[in-house]
């Protein structure tokens, strides 16, 4: 009967192993051919494999399709995330992250488990000078009270308010807000510093949350949501009640 067990034990051993050799194996194939795509610069393949949008920097736009991914490919990938990509190989460089799929190195390329491109943490000189550049332009466009910070997080809109987040320095969150009526270059109708950021899980679902007069202003950006959950929502607390609750969506990011 224990002869019996440990061999049992040992079957399902081999057969997790297998099955663990056989997963590797089928990601080093697309790795390999993500890896030989770059190399040969074939950006029609490459963004045939792109899970779109794909993130930039904010204020940078996303990546929109396929045409907006092939006009932007030399700007996103530069001489130097190439280089990093082909000096790689399927066995070498690249990390298994189970159901998140594999990353590059300390997560400058990410390729979900079908080889598809999920994100290029990774930003070129070209893009970090158009980074400048447009948050220099959002500063002169706003009102003087609120025309300084050091990252501009987001910008929300719901059925009653336009919301703008911008980070300070040292994670001191900001919230602007507008009645959906006004423009933003002109003053916020409320200003709140010393915003926190809260994250929820793993699925990348995060909130920012402020403080003021009784009040928590929580604004929850939706990753991972239900079928219809909307992209983000404005929630007021007073206390532990609920005053308002709006579904929200990003208008950039």
């Amino acid at each position: 009967m224990k002869i019996r067990k440990v061999f049992l034990i040992g079957l399902i051993f081999c057969s997790s192993f297998a099955v663990a050799q056989e997963s590797k194996m089928e990601y080093q194939k697309f790795v390999k051919k993500f890896i030989d795509n770059v190399k040969s610069d074939n950006k029609e393949a490459l963004g045939d494999w792109v899970v779109y949008p794909l993130k930039r920097d904010y204020p940078i736009p996303d990546v929109a399709n396929k045409t907006d991914f092939i006009k932007r490919y030399a700007e996103i990938f530069d001489a130097t995330l190439k280089n990093e990509i082909i000096k790689s190989t399927p066995a070498k460089g690249w990390n298994d992250m189970g159901l998140r799929g594999v990353m590059l190195n300390h997560g400058s390329i990410w390729l979900d488990i079908d080889g598809r491109l999920t994100a290029v943490n990774y930003q070129s000189k070209a893009e970090t000078e158009l980074r400048n550049k447009l948050i220099a332009s959002q500063k002169k466009m706003l009102d003087p009270s609120i025309a300084f910070f050091q990252t501009p997080i987001c910008i929300l809109e719901t059925a009653e308010f336009k919301i703008r987040i911008d980070n300070l320095g040292n994670n001191n969150y900001r919230y602007a807000s507008w009645s959906i009526k006004k423009e933003m270059t002109q003053k916020p109708d409320l200003v709140i510093n010393g915003g926190e950021f809260v994250v929820e899980g793993i699925g990348g679902n995060h909130q920012y949350e402020f403080k003021k007069d009784g009040f928590i202003y929580e604004c929850a950006i939706i990753v991972l949501g239900e079928k219809n959950s909307p992209p983000a929502r404005l929630r007021i607390y007073k206390g532990n009640k609920v005053t308002l609750s709006q579904d929200a969506r990003i208008v950039s990011r």
